[in-house]
């Protein structure tokens, strides 16, 4: 049995790692924006040193897309990228997103 200050000890680290815990995305809501490129892959995950990986799709010019600069992550050119069709998560190219706010 825990001894009363083992037992605040042990509530104080657990309410300390509640508040340094994040979410798995971003708690910023995807701006709305659109795919400005021709075509872009829409890629599953990055991986930091090979690059994106698990291609999902190819979206097409004017796909429903969501990014919020400077909230969301941008890895060497690929952002982190809310497609509204199918309603997930995933990397494009981030010269192929545009046309924030336009819809």
């Amino acid at each position: 049995m825990l001894s009363r200050r083992s037992t605040l000890a042990v509530a104080a680290a657990t309410a300390a790692l509640a508040l340094t815990q994040t979410p798995a995305r971003a708690a910023v809501p995807p701006q709305h924006a659109v795919i400005v490129c021709q075509s872009a892959s829409f890629y599953a995950n990055y991986n930091s040193s090979t690059g994106p990986t698990g291609l999902a799709r190819t979206l097409a010019h004017g796909d429903k897309v969501g990014h919020t600069p400077g909230a969301h992550p941008v890895y060497n050119g690929w952002a982190a990228t809310f497609d509204y069709g199918p309603d997930d998560w995933g990397y494009v190219r981030y010269e192929c997103i545009g046309g924030y706010n336009s819809w």
